[in-house]
């Protein structure tokens, strides 16, 4: 099935509970709002594009549950959970641009059941488009790829990233796809350990070959001249930096200081052209994510954590950006790839 979806009989948001990899595989149902947001915080959903299709199913969701009796409280209502539902992950652009596109979508209804078709509606097609566009973004990002290349990735920018195919694993199931022979490094992705539990999972079940690494391992193999590429997604791409997972900026100075190419995949919704580096929150995550590990203390209790979910790459680390619209090389200017 897809990463998050709609079921139609319940109307209720379906995901693959993605904290329950590889050990489990499970798909739950969200049926309110606070069942939605735990699973975005909790990181049951994760992802940019998957966090926009979430975004577009929790606003139909909550279109869904409203009780209001006029136009003007559903709005309200529609109101209150897009603030909510966008506090879950003030990081992640994607989250925040799903909601918004409901919003503007409903502008177009003339009732309440207007408006919750609608919404659901749109989020559908949001979903179905994700597919579209990783696909693109695989077919542009696998001519990058040589026949036998090494790529290193970090955290999970696959199909449990977005509603399927994925962005920069996407590129390599492309590459795959198009008859190279591809191997794939997988950093393991501290604390959560996105890499280790997703990512080599998921190219397990592809059989794409795939070696996991501790994090702190990629400027060795990078100095040994294992690695050739380098392929990650992203959460947010401003006009100076693009934030990913934290650990991915480390990856781009290493691959910077040994020549390596350094790519990032990701989808146009996830640009952000209003802002800067200084302007983004960083969020950050529970301290327990740092002192324990799947239920025992690796730290002392009351040791001091310093817990960000995300870092800042600046452009001039990167050597292109992966869309679905094709491959941009620096200068970056962000405008143009709107046009």
């Amino acid at each position: 099935m897809r990463t998050i979806d709609w079921n139609d009989e319940s109307n209720s948001i379906v995901m693959i509970d993605q904290t329950l990899l590889p050990s489990e595989y499970k798909v739950i149902e969200c049926t309110t709002l606070a069942s939605l947001c735990e699973a975005i915080m909790s990181l049951r959903v994760r992802g940019a594009p998957a966090l926009g299709a979430a975004g577009g199913y929790g606003m139909a969701l909550a279109a869904r549950l409203s009780s209001a009796k006029d136009m003007d409280a559903l709005l309200k209502d529609m109101q209150v959970a897009a603030k909510t539902i966008k506090a879950t992950r003030p990081t992640a652009v994607n989250l925040a641009w799903g909601v918004d596109r409901i919003l503007h979508a409903i502008n177009d209804a003339y009732d309440l059941k207007g408006i919750k078709n609608v919404a659901l509606s749109e989020a559908k097609r949001m979903a179905d488009e994700d597919v579209v566009k990783n696909r693109k973004i695989g077919e542009h990002g696998a001519r990058l790829l040589e026949d036998g290349d090494v790529v290193l990735t970090h955290c999970n920018a696959g199909r449990m990233a977005c509603v399927d195919w994925g962005t920069a694993l996407g590129v390599i199931r492309s590459a795959v796809e198009d008859g190279k022979q591809i191997q794939v490094v997988a950093c393991e992705t501290r604390p959560l350990n996105q890499g280790s539990r997703i990512t080599a999972w998921e190219l397990m079940q592809d059989n794409i070959p795939v070696t996991l690494i501790a994090d702190s391992m990629s400027g060795h193999l990078m100095r040994k001249g294992v690695i050739n590429k380098v392929i990650v997604g992203a959460d947010r791409i401003t006009g100076d930096v693009v934030f990913n997972k934290i650990g991915t900026y480390t990856h781009s100075v290493l691959a910077k200081e040994h020549e390596i190419p350094f790519y990032v995949a990701a989808p146009l919704s996830t640009f952000d052209l209003e802002g800067w580096e200084e302007t983004v929150p960083i969020e950050l995550r529970n301290e327990d994510e740092l002192r324990s590990f799947n239920g025992k203390a690796i730290a002392p209790k009351d040791a001091k954590v310093y817990n960000p979910a995300f870092d800042a790459t600046p452009m001039e680390n990167i050597t292109a950006l992966i869309t679905e619209k094709g491959v941009y090389y620096p200068p970056f200017l962000l405008d143009e790839l709107f046009i």
